[in-house]
Protein backbone atom coordinates (compact mmCIF):
# COMPACT_ATOMS: atom_id res chain seq x y z
CA UNK A 1 0.00 0.00 0.00
CA UNK A 2 1.28 3.43 -0.91
CA UNK A 3 0.35 6.50 1.09
CA UNK A 4 1.01 10.01 -0.15
CA UNK A 5 0.62 13.06 1.99
CA UNK A 6 -0.36 16.42 0.59
CA UNK A 7 1.80 18.36 2.99
CA UNK A 8 2.39 21.71 1.42
CA UNK A 9 5.71 23.14 0.44
CA UNK A 10 4.30 26.67 0.23
CA UNK A 11 1.06 28.44 1.04
CA UNK A 12 0.95 32.11 0.21
CA UNK A 13 0.28 34.70 1.30
CA UNK A 14 -2.09 35.43 4.15
CA UNK A 15 -5.38 33.86 3.11
CA UNK A 16 -4.82 30.25 4.20
CA UNK A 17 -7.63 27.80 3.72
CA UNK A 18 -8.23 24.98 6.14
CA UNK A 19 -7.02 21.57 5.09
CA UNK A 20 -9.53 18.80 5.54
CA UNK A 21 -7.87 16.47 8.00
CA UNK A 22 -10.88 14.19 8.20
CA UNK A 23 -11.97 14.15 4.58
CA UNK A 24 -11.11 10.67 3.52
CA UNK A 25 -13.04 8.87 0.85
CA UNK A 26 -12.35 5.73 2.81
CA UNK A 27 -13.94 7.23 5.90
CA UNK A 28 -17.64 7.61 6.46
CA UNK A 29 -18.82 9.91 3.73
CA UNK A 30 -20.88 12.97 3.63
CA UNK A 31 -20.63 16.35 2.01
CA UNK A 32 -19.36 19.45 3.73
CA UNK A 33 -21.71 21.59 5.80
CA UNK A 34 -20.25 24.62 4.09
CA UNK A 35 -22.03 25.95 1.01
CA UNK A 36 -18.86 27.40 -0.48
CA UNK A 37 -16.33 24.59 -0.14
CA UNK A 38 -15.10 22.15 -2.79
CA UNK A 39 -12.08 19.92 -3.22
CA UNK A 40 -9.10 19.34 -5.51
CA UNK A 41 -7.11 16.14 -6.06
CA UNK A 42 -4.18 15.35 -8.39
CA UNK A 43 -2.99 12.03 -9.86
CA UNK A 44 0.17 11.57 -11.95
CA UNK A 45 -0.36 9.12 -14.82
CA UNK A 46 2.57 10.13 -17.06
CA UNK A 47 4.87 7.13 -16.78
CA UNK A 48 8.07 8.85 -17.92
CA UNK A 49 7.53 11.94 -15.77
CA UNK A 50 9.55 12.87 -12.71
CA UNK A 51 7.77 14.03 -9.56
CA UNK A 52 5.20 16.61 -10.67
CA UNK A 53 4.50 19.68 -8.55
CA UNK A 54 1.01 21.23 -8.68
CA UNK A 55 0.29 24.89 -7.99
CA UNK A 56 -3.18 26.42 -7.60
CA UNK A 57 -3.44 30.18 -8.03
CA UNK A 58 -6.55 32.34 -7.84
CA UNK A 59 -5.08 35.21 -9.86
CA UNK A 60 -2.04 34.78 -12.11
CA UNK A 61 -1.71 38.54 -12.56
CA UNK A 62 -1.53 39.29 -8.86
CA UNK A 63 1.69 40.04 -7.03
CA UNK A 64 1.25 37.67 -4.11
CA UNK A 65 3.48 39.64 -1.81
CA UNK A 66 1.19 42.67 -2.08
CA UNK A 67 -2.22 41.04 -2.48
CA UNK A 68 -3.52 39.51 0.72
CA UNK A 69 -6.74 38.40 -0.97
CA UNK A 70 -5.10 36.20 -3.57
CA UNK A 71 -4.80 32.50 -2.79
CA UNK A 72 -1.86 30.44 -4.01
CA UNK A 73 -0.68 27.02 -2.92
CA UNK A 74 2.13 24.75 -4.15
CA UNK A 75 2.04 21.08 -3.19
CA UNK A 76 4.80 18.53 -2.78
CA UNK A 77 5.88 16.60 -5.86
CA UNK A 78 3.79 13.62 -6.95
CA UNK A 79 5.49 10.58 -8.49
CA UNK A 80 4.06 8.43 -11.25
CA UNK A 81 0.98 6.48 -10.03
CA UNK A 82 0.81 8.57 -6.86
CA UNK A 83 -1.82 11.11 -5.86
CA UNK A 84 -2.28 14.06 -3.52
CA UNK A 85 -4.73 13.74 -0.71
CA UNK A 86 -7.93 15.67 -1.29
CA UNK A 87 -7.44 19.39 -0.63
CA UNK A 88 -10.32 21.51 0.71
CA UNK A 89 -10.66 24.89 -0.96
CA UNK A 90 -13.19 27.72 -1.36
CA UNK A 91 -15.45 27.45 -4.35
CA UNK A 92 -14.02 29.63 -7.11
CA UNK A 93 -12.11 29.50 -10.36
CA UNK A 94 -8.42 28.70 -10.08
CA UNK A 95 -5.50 28.56 -12.44
CA UNK A 96 -3.25 25.52 -12.13
CA UNK A 97 0.34 24.93 -13.13
CA UNK A 98 2.19 21.61 -13.23
CA UNK A 99 5.95 21.46 -13.31
CA UNK A 100 9.00 19.59 -12.14
CA UNK A 101 12.12 20.62 -10.28
CA UNK A 102 14.99 20.74 -12.78
CA UNK A 103 17.11 23.07 -10.64
CA UNK A 104 18.13 23.06 -6.98
CA UNK A 105 15.24 25.31 -5.99
CA UNK A 106 11.68 24.00 -5.63
CA UNK A 107 10.18 27.50 -5.72
CA UNK A 108 7.33 27.85 -8.15
CA UNK A 109 9.18 30.37 -10.33
CA UNK A 110 12.10 27.96 -10.72
CA UNK A 111 10.08 24.93 -11.86
CA UNK A 112 10.05 23.59 -15.40
CA UNK A 113 6.41 24.05 -16.35
CA UNK A 114 4.77 21.21 -18.33
CA UNK A 115 1.06 22.10 -18.20
CA UNK A 116 -1.30 24.87 -17.18
CA UNK A 117 -5.01 25.54 -17.26
CA UNK A 118 -8.02 26.55 -15.23
CA UNK A 119 -10.55 24.67 -13.09
CA UNK A 120 -13.83 25.67 -11.52
CA UNK A 121 -14.26 24.36 -7.96
CA UNK A 122 -17.91 23.91 -7.01
CA UNK A 123 -19.67 22.99 -3.79
CA UNK A 124 -19.22 19.42 -2.54
CA UNK A 125 -17.40 18.37 -5.70
CA UNK A 126 -13.91 16.94 -6.13
CA UNK A 127 -12.02 18.30 -9.15
CA UNK A 128 -9.69 15.45 -10.07
CA UNK A 129 -6.73 16.58 -12.17
CA UNK A 130 -4.88 13.80 -14.02
CA UNK A 131 -1.61 14.26 -15.92
CA UNK A 132 -1.47 11.74 -18.78
CA UNK A 133 0.57 10.75 -21.84
CA UNK A 134 4.25 11.27 -22.54
CA UNK A 135 5.81 14.01 -20.42
CA UNK A 136 7.25 15.62 -23.55
CA UNK A 137 3.67 16.18 -24.79
CA UNK A 138 1.52 15.86 -21.67
CA UNK A 139 -2.23 16.20 -21.40
CA UNK A 140 -4.32 17.16 -18.39
CA UNK A 141 -7.72 15.60 -17.90
CA UNK A 142 -10.19 17.07 -15.41
CA UNK A 143 -12.98 15.06 -13.83
CA UNK A 144 -15.76 16.27 -11.51
CA UNK A 145 -16.71 13.81 -8.78
CA UNK A 146 -19.63 14.55 -6.49
CA UNK A 147 -18.97 14.04 -2.79
CA UNK A 148 -21.81 11.73 -1.83
CA UNK A 149 -23.68 11.86 1.45
CA UNK A 150 -23.87 8.23 2.53
CA UNK A 151 -26.31 9.17 5.27
CA UNK A 152 -28.93 9.23 2.56
CA UNK A 153 -28.51 5.47 2.01
CA UNK A 154 -31.12 3.31 3.69
CA UNK A 155 -28.25 1.50 5.40
CA UNK A 156 -24.49 1.85 5.60
CA UNK A 157 -23.66 -1.51 4.02
CA UNK A 158 -22.79 -0.07 0.61
CA UNK A 159 -19.74 1.55 -0.96
CA UNK A 160 -19.34 3.76 -4.03
CA UNK A 161 -17.21 2.78 -7.00
CA UNK A 162 -16.10 4.54 -10.17
CA UNK A 163 -13.71 3.24 -12.82
CA UNK A 164 -11.20 5.42 -14.66
CA UNK A 165 -9.45 3.88 -17.67
CA UNK A 166 -5.98 5.40 -18.16
CA UNK A 167 -4.57 2.58 -20.27
CA UNK A 168 -3.85 4.00 -23.75
CA UNK A 169 -5.03 0.92 -25.69
CA UNK A 170 -7.50 2.35 -28.22
CA UNK A 171 -9.66 -0.79 -28.03
CA UNK A 172 -10.71 0.02 -24.47
CA UNK A 173 -11.38 -2.44 -21.65
CA UNK A 174 -14.17 -4.51 -20.16
CA UNK A 175 -14.19 -4.40 -16.37
CA UNK A 176 -15.63 -7.36 -14.47
CA UNK A 177 -16.05 -8.10 -10.78
CA UNK A 178 -16.96 -11.14 -8.73
CA UNK A 179 -17.21 -12.01 -5.08
CA UNK A 180 -14.02 -13.37 -3.55
CA UNK A 181 -15.20 -16.99 -3.58
CA UNK A 182 -16.14 -16.88 -7.27
CA UNK A 183 -14.27 -17.08 -10.58
CA UNK A 184 -14.44 -15.14 -13.81
CA UNK A 185 -17.21 -17.46 -14.96
CA UNK A 186 -19.43 -15.97 -12.24
CA UNK A 187 -18.20 -12.40 -12.69
CA UNK A 188 -20.47 -9.51 -13.63
CA UNK A 189 -19.57 -6.93 -16.24
CA UNK A 190 -19.34 -3.61 -14.42
CA UNK A 191 -18.80 -1.64 -17.61
CA UNK A 192 -16.90 -0.98 -20.84
CA UNK A 193 -14.53 1.98 -20.78
CA UNK A 194 -12.51 3.81 -23.40
CA UNK A 195 -9.23 5.57 -22.78
CA UNK A 196 -9.58 8.45 -20.26
CA UNK A 197 -13.22 7.60 -19.58
CA UNK A 198 -14.49 7.94 -16.00
CA UNK A 199 -17.55 5.84 -15.23
CA UNK A 200 -20.65 6.90 -13.40
CA UNK A 201 -20.83 6.00 -9.73
CA UNK A 202 -22.13 2.55 -8.80
CA UNK A 203 -23.06 1.25 -5.36
CA UNK A 204 -22.17 -2.24 -4.18
CA UNK A 205 -22.50 -4.24 -0.98
CA UNK A 206 -19.51 -3.96 1.29
CA UNK A 207 -17.58 -7.20 0.81
CA UNK A 208 -14.44 -8.65 -0.73
CA UNK A 209 -14.25 -8.61 -4.54
CA UNK A 210 -12.01 -9.80 -7.35
CA UNK A 211 -11.67 -7.62 -10.46
CA UNK A 212 -10.92 -8.79 -13.98
CA UNK A 213 -9.90 -6.88 -17.09
CA UNK A 214 -10.27 -7.94 -20.72
CA UNK A 215 -10.00 -6.03 -23.95
CA UNK A 216 -13.39 -4.71 -24.97
CA UNK A 217 -15.54 -7.34 -26.59
CA UNK A 218 -13.30 -10.27 -25.63
CA UNK A 219 -13.39 -12.94 -22.94
CA UNK A 220 -9.64 -13.43 -22.53
CA UNK A 221 -8.78 -12.36 -18.99
CA UNK A 222 -5.59 -10.25 -19.02
CA UNK A 223 -5.73 -9.10 -15.41
CA UNK A 224 -7.01 -10.72 -12.22
CA UNK A 225 -6.72 -8.95 -8.88
CA UNK A 226 -6.31 -10.41 -5.43
CA UNK A 227 -9.26 -10.21 -3.08
CA UNK A 228 -9.93 -6.53 -2.36
CA UNK A 229 -11.81 -5.62 0.77
CA UNK A 230 -14.39 -2.83 0.79
CA UNK A 231 -15.36 -2.44 4.41
CA UNK A 232 -16.56 1.18 4.57
CA UNK A 233 -19.41 3.25 3.10
CA UNK A 234 -16.91 5.22 1.07
CA UNK A 235 -16.06 6.49 -2.42
CA UNK A 236 -13.34 4.84 -4.47
CA UNK A 237 -11.95 5.27 -7.97
CA UNK A 238 -10.40 2.16 -9.56
CA UNK A 239 -7.75 3.41 -12.00
CA UNK A 240 -6.73 1.08 -14.83
CA UNK A 241 -3.26 1.86 -16.18
CA UNK A 242 -0.24 0.40 -17.92
CA UNK A 243 1.79 -2.24 -16.15
CA UNK A 244 5.40 -1.04 -16.01
CA UNK A 245 6.56 -4.05 -14.00
CA UNK A 246 7.96 -7.38 -15.12
CA UNK A 247 4.82 -9.43 -15.61
CA UNK A 248 3.20 -10.11 -18.97
CA UNK A 249 -0.15 -8.55 -18.10
CA UNK A 250 -0.54 -5.18 -19.87
CA UNK A 251 -2.62 -3.83 -16.97
CA UNK A 252 -2.14 -2.67 -13.41
CA UNK A 253 -4.71 -1.06 -11.17
CA UNK A 254 -4.73 1.60 -8.45
CA UNK A 255 -7.51 1.97 -5.89
CA UNK A 256 -7.74 5.65 -5.08
CA UNK A 257 -9.46 7.00 -2.01
CA UNK A 258 -9.30 10.49 -0.69
CA UNK A 259 -6.04 9.98 1.18
CA UNK A 260 -4.29 6.91 -0.21
CA UNK A 261 -3.38 4.90 -3.27
CA UNK A 262 -3.26 1.11 -3.21
CA UNK A 263 -1.61 -0.70 -6.11
CA UNK A 264 -2.95 -4.02 -7.39
CA UNK A 265 -1.08 -6.22 -9.84
CA UNK A 266 -2.16 -9.20 -11.87
CA UNK A 267 -2.16 -12.04 -9.38
CA UNK A 268 -0.85 -14.45 -12.03
CA UNK A 269 2.04 -12.23 -13.18
CA UNK A 270 5.52 -13.68 -13.45
CA UNK A 271 8.62 -12.16 -11.87
CA UNK A 272 12.15 -11.58 -13.12
CA UNK A 273 15.54 -11.78 -11.49
CA UNK A 274 19.23 -11.45 -12.32
CA UNK A 275 22.35 -12.44 -10.42
CA UNK A 276 25.64 -10.67 -9.81
CA UNK A 277 28.80 -12.52 -8.81
CA UNK A 278 30.87 -10.54 -6.30
CA UNK A 279 32.53 -13.61 -4.72
CA UNK A 280 36.27 -13.07 -4.83
CA UNK A 281 38.72 -15.95 -4.92
CA UNK A 282 39.95 -17.08 -1.52
CA UNK A 283 42.46 -19.60 -0.19
CA UNK A 284 39.75 -21.29 1.88
CA UNK A 285 37.83 -22.20 -1.30
CA UNK A 286 40.76 -23.36 -3.48
CA UNK A 287 38.55 -24.95 -6.15
CA UNK A 288 36.70 -21.71 -6.81
CA UNK A 289 38.32 -19.85 -9.71
CA UNK A 290 35.87 -16.99 -10.13
CA UNK A 291 32.88 -18.68 -11.80
CA UNK A 292 29.77 -20.29 -10.34
CA UNK A 293 26.59 -22.13 -11.32
CA UNK A 294 23.24 -21.16 -9.81
CA UNK A 295 20.50 -23.72 -9.24
CA UNK A 296 16.90 -23.14 -8.20
CA UNK A 297 15.76 -26.04 -6.06
CA UNK A 298 12.62 -27.83 -7.13
CA UNK A 299 12.50 -26.41 -10.65
CA UNK A 300 14.72 -28.79 -12.61
CA UNK A 301 18.11 -30.46 -12.44
CA UNK A 302 19.87 -27.96 -14.68
CA UNK A 303 21.67 -24.83 -13.60
CA UNK A 304 19.43 -21.82 -14.05
CA UNK A 305 22.53 -19.66 -14.54
CA UNK A 306 25.79 -21.26 -15.71
CA UNK A 307 29.41 -20.14 -15.41
CA UNK A 308 28.68 -16.69 -13.99
CA UNK A 309 32.05 -14.96 -13.76
CA UNK A 310 33.14 -12.68 -10.95
CA UNK A 311 32.14 -9.08 -11.63
CA UNK A 312 29.47 -10.20 -14.09
CA UNK A 313 25.72 -9.78 -14.28
CA UNK A 314 23.63 -12.69 -15.54
CA UNK A 315 20.88 -12.50 -18.12
CA UNK A 316 17.39 -11.86 -16.83
CA UNK A 317 15.44 -14.96 -15.86
CA UNK A 318 11.65 -15.15 -15.88
CA UNK A 319 10.14 -17.15 -13.03
CA UNK A 320 6.66 -17.83 -11.72
CA UNK A 321 5.93 -15.91 -8.56
CA UNK A 322 6.77 -17.83 -5.39
CA UNK A 323 9.44 -18.58 -2.82
CA UNK A 324 12.54 -20.45 -3.96
CA UNK A 325 15.85 -21.63 -2.56
CA UNK A 326 19.14 -21.14 -4.38
CA UNK A 327 22.30 -23.25 -4.40
CA UNK A 328 25.66 -22.11 -5.72
CA UNK A 329 28.03 -24.74 -7.09
CA UNK A 330 31.52 -24.62 -8.50
CA UNK A 331 31.09 -25.52 -12.19
CA UNK A 332 31.90 -29.13 -13.04
CA UNK A 333 31.81 -30.21 -9.39
CA UNK A 334 29.33 -31.02 -6.65
CA UNK A 335 31.01 -28.58 -4.28
CA UNK A 336 28.50 -26.12 -2.89
CA UNK A 337 29.47 -22.57 -2.06
CA UNK A 338 26.00 -21.78 -0.72
CA UNK A 339 22.85 -23.79 -0.05
CA UNK A 340 19.16 -23.02 0.39
CA UNK A 341 19.29 -19.25 0.26
CA UNK A 342 15.85 -17.70 -0.03
CA UNK A 343 14.69 -15.95 -3.17
CA UNK A 344 11.18 -14.58 -2.73
CA UNK A 345 9.56 -13.39 -5.94
CA UNK A 346 6.24 -11.60 -5.69
CA UNK A 347 4.18 -11.12 -8.81
CA UNK A 348 5.42 -8.51 -11.30
CA UNK A 349 8.67 -7.88 -9.43
CA UNK A 350 12.18 -7.49 -10.82
CA UNK A 351 15.12 -8.26 -8.54
CA UNK A 352 18.88 -8.70 -8.49
CA UNK A 353 20.62 -11.24 -6.26
CA UNK A 354 24.13 -10.20 -5.28
CA UNK A 355 26.42 -13.01 -4.09
CA UNK A 356 29.42 -12.00 -2.04
CA UNK A 357 32.04 -13.36 0.36
CA UNK A 358 32.14 -12.39 4.01
CA UNK A 359 35.30 -12.98 6.03
CA UNK A 360 35.17 -13.13 9.83
CA UNK A 361 37.86 -13.46 12.48
CA UNK A 362 37.58 -16.52 14.73
CA UNK A 363 38.01 -16.18 18.48
CA UNK A 364 39.24 -19.71 19.21
CA UNK A 365 38.97 -19.62 23.01
CA UNK A 366 36.26 -17.00 23.38
CA UNK A 367 38.40 -14.51 25.28
CA UNK A 368 37.81 -11.70 22.81
CA UNK A 369 41.35 -11.88 21.43
CA UNK A 370 41.72 -13.12 17.82
CA UNK A 371 45.53 -12.68 17.85
CA UNK A 372 46.67 -14.84 20.74
CA UNK A 373 50.41 -14.67 19.93
CA UNK A 374 50.29 -10.89 19.34
CA UNK A 375 52.04 -11.08 15.97
CA UNK A 376 49.56 -8.76 14.31
CA UNK A 377 48.00 -11.59 12.34
CA UNK A 378 44.57 -13.05 13.09
CA UNK A 379 45.03 -16.63 14.20
CA UNK A 380 42.15 -18.04 12.20
CA UNK A 381 39.42 -16.79 9.91
CA UNK A 382 36.28 -18.28 8.46
CA UNK A 383 34.39 -17.34 5.33
CA UNK A 384 30.72 -17.36 4.44
CA UNK A 385 29.07 -16.90 1.08
CA UNK A 386 26.05 -14.63 1.42
CA UNK A 387 23.32 -13.23 -0.78
CA UNK A 388 21.73 -9.80 -0.96
CA UNK A 389 18.42 -9.41 -2.82
CA UNK A 390 17.62 -5.93 -4.13
CA UNK A 391 14.52 -4.75 -5.98
CA UNK A 392 15.37 -3.22 -9.35
CA UNK A 393 13.84 0.09 -10.29
CA UNK A 394 11.54 -0.07 -13.33
CA UNK A 395 10.95 3.71 -13.45
CA UNK A 396 10.87 5.27 -16.90
CA UNK A 397 11.43 8.91 -15.98
CA UNK A 398 13.43 10.70 -18.66
CA UNK A 399 14.46 13.73 -16.58
CA UNK A 400 15.81 12.04 -13.47
CA UNK A 401 17.12 8.57 -12.65
CA UNK A 402 17.53 6.33 -9.62
CA UNK A 403 21.12 5.49 -8.69
CA UNK A 404 21.46 2.72 -6.10
CA UNK A 405 24.79 2.30 -4.32
CA UNK A 406 25.80 -1.08 -2.93
CA UNK A 407 28.87 -1.48 -0.74
CA UNK A 408 30.15 -5.06 -0.89
CA UNK A 409 33.46 -4.32 0.86
CA UNK A 410 33.77 -5.88 4.31
CA UNK A 411 36.56 -3.72 5.66
CA UNK A 412 38.08 -3.30 9.11
CA UNK A 413 39.37 0.10 8.00
CA UNK A 414 36.05 1.88 7.33
CA UNK A 415 32.37 1.44 8.13
CA UNK A 416 30.81 3.06 5.08
CA UNK A 417 31.53 4.58 1.69
CA UNK A 418 30.29 8.09 0.96
CA UNK A 419 29.40 8.96 -2.62
CA UNK A 420 29.58 12.53 -3.87
CA UNK A 421 27.98 13.53 -7.17
CA UNK A 422 29.78 16.73 -8.08
CA UNK A 423 28.57 19.05 -10.83
CA UNK A 424 30.82 21.33 -12.86
CA UNK A 425 30.29 24.34 -10.58
CA UNK A 426 30.78 22.37 -7.35
CA UNK A 427 33.49 20.74 -5.27
CA UNK A 428 33.13 17.76 -2.98
CA UNK A 429 32.69 20.17 -0.10
CA UNK A 430 29.84 22.06 -1.80
CA UNK A 431 28.18 19.15 -3.64
CA UNK A 432 24.41 19.10 -3.20
CA UNK A 433 24.05 15.39 -3.91
CA UNK A 434 25.70 12.79 -1.68
CA UNK A 435 24.83 9.51 0.02
CA UNK A 436 26.53 7.09 2.41
CA UNK A 437 26.40 3.37 1.67
CA UNK A 438 26.91 0.96 4.57
CA UNK A 439 28.14 -2.57 3.95
CA UNK A 440 25.38 -4.64 2.25
CA UNK A 441 22.75 -1.95 2.86
CA UNK A 442 21.61 -0.44 -0.47
CA UNK A 443 21.22 3.32 -0.61
CA UNK A 444 19.45 5.19 -3.43
CA UNK A 445 19.47 8.73 -4.76
CA UNK A 446 17.56 10.41 -7.60
CA UNK A 447 19.71 12.53 -9.89
CA UNK A 448 18.58 14.99 -12.54
CA UNK A 449 20.08 14.87 -16.02
CA UNK A 450 23.55 16.39 -15.84
CA UNK A 451 27.22 15.47 -15.88
CA UNK A 452 28.65 14.47 -12.51
CA UNK A 453 32.11 13.64 -11.27
CA UNK A 454 31.47 10.78 -8.87
CA UNK A 455 33.75 10.23 -5.87
CA UNK A 456 33.57 7.19 -3.58
CA UNK A 457 35.32 8.15 -0.36
CA UNK A 458 36.06 6.23 2.84
CA UNK A 459 37.41 7.55 6.12
CA UNK A 460 40.47 5.55 7.16
CA UNK A 461 42.32 6.49 10.34
CA UNK A 462 40.69 9.95 10.33
CA UNK A 463 41.79 10.53 6.75
CA UNK A 464 39.48 10.62 3.73
CA UNK A 465 40.62 8.24 1.00
CA UNK A 466 39.27 8.23 -2.56
CA UNK A 467 38.44 4.62 -3.38
CA UNK A 468 37.34 5.45 -6.91
CA UNK A 469 36.28 8.38 -9.08
CA UNK A 470 34.67 8.58 -12.51
CA UNK A 471 32.41 10.71 -14.66
CA UNK A 472 28.70 9.98 -14.91
CA UNK A 473 26.53 11.60 -17.58
CA UNK A 474 22.76 11.29 -17.31
CA UNK A 475 20.37 12.26 -20.09
CA UNK A 476 16.92 11.33 -21.39
CA UNK A 477 18.21 7.98 -22.65
CA UNK A 478 19.93 6.99 -19.39
CA UNK A 479 18.93 4.01 -17.27
CA UNK A 480 18.42 3.37 -13.58
CA UNK A 481 21.83 2.25 -12.31
CA UNK A 482 23.65 0.24 -9.66
CA UNK A 483 27.00 1.50 -8.37
CA UNK A 484 28.70 -1.51 -6.78
CA UNK A 485 31.78 -1.05 -4.59
CA UNK A 486 34.08 -4.09 -4.54
CA UNK A 487 37.60 -4.99 -3.51
CA UNK A 488 40.03 -5.22 -6.43
CA UNK A 489 43.67 -6.19 -5.96
CA UNK A 490 44.49 -4.92 -9.44
CA UNK A 491 43.25 -1.40 -8.70
CA UNK A 492 45.77 1.16 -7.37
CA UNK A 493 43.44 1.86 -4.44
CA UNK A 494 42.49 -1.77 -3.90
CA UNK A 495 38.85 -1.05 -4.80
CA UNK A 496 36.70 -0.57 -7.87
CA UNK A 497 33.18 0.47 -8.76
CA UNK A 498 31.02 -1.41 -11.23
CA UNK A 499 28.27 0.63 -12.88
CA UNK A 500 25.47 -1.60 -14.15
CA UNK A 501 21.94 -1.07 -15.45
CA UNK A 502 19.28 -2.20 -12.99
CA UNK A 503 17.22 -3.81 -15.76
CA UNK A 504 18.02 -5.13 -19.20
CA UNK A 505 16.91 -3.21 -22.27
CA UNK A 506 13.82 -4.71 -23.86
Amino acid sequence: MRFKSNLLSTISPSKVLLLSSALVLAACGGGSDSSNVGYVKFYNSSKNAPDIILTLDQDLESDDDDDADNFEVTFNGVAYTEALSVFEIDTNSYFYEMGWQDEDSSDRDDLEKVAEGQINVTTDTIQLLVLTDDITAPQVETYSIDVLDDDEDEDEDLFNLRVLNLHPDSVGVDFYMSESDETFNEATLAGQYNYKQLSDNQKFDQDEYIFYITKSGTQEVLFTSDDIDYAYPAQYVMIIRENTGSGTSPYAMDRMSNSSITEYLDTDSEAQFRAYNAIREHELIPNYTGTLDIYINGVDDEAEISALEIGSYSETKVQDKGDYSLDLLIPGTTERLLSNHLLSLAENTNKTVFFYLNEEDVDLDGDGNVDENNDGIVDEIEIMIKSLVVANSTRESIYDHQITMIDLVDSDDFNFVKFYFVRSDETIETALYSRSAVYTQPESIYLQNNTYQVFAIAEVDSSEVILSSFQLTLDEDSDELFLIVEADDDSPTGYRIEMIKQTEDE
